[in-house]
């Protein structure tokens, strides 16, 4: 259901003085974001001339093009490696193809269609990858986390046999257990966690059961992110780090496959919840698949603009967001094939975009302010992962980061979403600023999901950076309150990850604007200050941060 708001009303969404219970910069505030500015950002941004912004395709260029000239004209300089707009990110690229696959049985053969029962690809360098007549065993969660006493393997020996595990980690389904943060997903319940450790228990392969709740996201978006070129930092031993098969299996697909080998699923689901877990082999069950590989190198590129600082230059901020998305992939029902990425993430790029044309024309700060639009984020965070581990500029001097993903284009709302609440004292920056603007703030309302593994702050945080991760939450403020539900609603149903990602002239876009003042006003305080935000006791990324204290005074 679309939204009937005029131009005028979009751009009623004035900056409001919300910094005032924060210590703000001297100096006015340039003029208010611009509803219609971002409104036809994400509109070119998301036509289908640029193809679904695919990385390392045509599209990329128009991209890189676009975004470097609007840094410019917003009178960011160029903040790539040697001076450049861009930053180099070489990635592998990998296409399955011929793709057969089936479990074998009590005597029966259960046929597996790519896309339909399961999906598979890979990100292990070759040609081929052949799996025949894998020992099949369920594994749990498939977590090894010594420092919770949580070992779903028990010394079992995995090499050549195909893993079964379930999304999410134990507490999804019993929060009172407590073992990993109740229903505050860890990184051991994301699918690229349980890859990587697949690897490291030397398997075959790696076969996670798709179900809704725990994933946080249907099949649909498992069909539409795994079935084209799946992608990987060049890593130098790739074979201790990824398997040969990385594959998604439909709940209903498992649940047979079980009942077949003697075994209930849902009870074994919950024998998986406690720490005395052994692995479990399915007896009489074998996994066979074939499939050809076409293995590239690729050079994406990850855009990056400077506006540098008057008195502390070698400071920097950082706002951020991903410009890619899937690309071209399988016609829907309606024959549409381009996976445009309006909302995802369209709307960050765009809020990068008009929030440097702030930055350009206001007074200039005193340490440096950086956006980086990241690249290859839908493929696992490769983009930032690689700026994280390449840095520009040093992270130990970089103050803080301000994330930007999947913006609100629904309307105000009564409160501020701050994803992986309770990890630094950007929560208080950020809510103080909510406050002002009459919000109240919102813990991450869906801890479950893993939303703060799942983003381009996550390779900065995880290596000491203060990083925020914040987005509209709560009641509409404004009438018509159905229609904008059914709105909000429909998007995580419907068209996330999905070719319906399109742009609407008719979204209200006053609620994305609250949420950049907030971002905008904390970032201003920072650059014009001698703050350093912190991570909170007991925060996962602290010891990283404290490594490198000495650089900061």
């Amino acid at each position: 259901m679309r939204l009937a708001t005029s131009v005028a009303v979009l751009a009623a969404g004035a900056v409001l003085a919300a910094c005032a219970t924060v210590a703000a910069p001297a100096g006015p505030a340039p003029s208010a974001f611009d509803a219609a500015r971002l409104s036809e950002h994400v509109r070119i941004l998301s036509d289908d001339s640029f193809m679904g912004r695919g990385i390392a395709t045509p599209a990329e260029d128009m991209v890189v093009r676009y975004l470097s000239e609007q840094y410019a004209a917003a009178g960011f300089v160029p903040g790539g490696p040697g001076g450049a707009w861009t930053q180099d990110v070489s990635l592998n690229r990998f296409t399955a193809s011929n793709i057969h696959a089936d479990f074998k049985v009590g005597g029966e053969t259960i046929a597996l269609n790519q896309g339909q029962q399961i999906t598979i690809s890979t990100r292990l360098p070759g040609d081929h990858v052949a799996i025949a007549d894998a020992p099949l065993v369920f594994v749990g969660y498939g977590i090894s986390a010594p420092e919770r006493d949580w070992d779903d393997f028990k010394g079992m020996d995995l090499r050549g046999k195909v893993l079964v595990a379930l999304v999410n980690d134990a507490d999804f389904e019993e929060p009172a257990l407590n073992t990993f943060n109740g229903r505050a997903m860890t990184y051991y319940g994301r699918w690229t966690y349980k890859y990587e450790e697949a690897a490291r228990q030397g398997a075959a392969g790696l076969i996670i059961v798709h179900e809704t709740a725990p994933a946080s996201y249907g099949w649909t978006t498992v069909q539409n992110s795994w079935s084209g070129p799946q992608f990987d930092i060049v890593r130098a031993n790739a074979a201790a780090e990824r398997t040969g098969m990385e594959a998604w299996v439909q709940r209903d697909v498992a649940v047979d496959l079980f009942r077949r080998a003697g075994l209930d699923f849902e009870t074994l689901k919950a024998q998986a919840r406690r720490r005395d877990f052994q692995p479990v082999v399915l007896t009489g069950a074998r996994f066979n698949g074939s499939f050809d590989v076409a293995t590239s190198r690729v050079t994406t590129r990850n855009v990056i603009a400077r506006l540098p600082g008057t008195t502390h230059p070698d400071e920097t901020i950082l706002f951020t967001g991903h410009w890619d998305h899937i690309g071209v992939g399988t016609p829907d029902a309606n024959g549409d094939a381009i996976f445009n990425g309006a909302v995802d993430n369209a709307t960050g790029t765009a809020g990068l975009l008009e929030m440097a044309r702030l930055w350009g024309a206001g007074p200039r700060p005193e340490r440096s302010i950086v956006m980086i639009s990241f690249t290859a984020e839908e493929s696992g965070l490769l983009g930032s992962e690689f700026y994280a581990a390449n840095p520009v500029w040093p992270l130990a001097t970089t103050v803080a980061g301000f994330n930007m993903d999947a913006m609100n284009v629904y309307g105000r709302v009564s409160a501020l979403g701050i994803i992986g609440y309770g990890q630094s004292d950007l929560d208080e920056r950020l809510g103080a600023l909510a406050v002002a603007q009459g919000r109240t703030v919102a813990p991450d309302t869906n801890p479950a999901a893993g939303s703060y593994f799942r983003s381009d702050h996550f390779p900065l945080a995880k290596r000491g950076v203060p990083m925020a991760y914040s987005h509209g939450s709560g009641a509409f403020r404004d009438a018509p309150f159905e229609a904008r539900n059914t709105a909000r609603d429909e998007y995580g149903a419907r068209r996330y990850h999905q070719a319906d990602d399109e742009w609407s002239a008719d979204w209200d876009l006053r609620g994305q604007i609250e949420d950049l003042e907030v971002m905008y006003e904390a970032g201003r305080a920072l650059a014009n200050s001698r703050d350093w935000p912190a991570w909170k006791p007991g925060s996962e990324f602290g010891p990283a941060r404290a490594a490198s204290a000495s650089a900061r005074r």
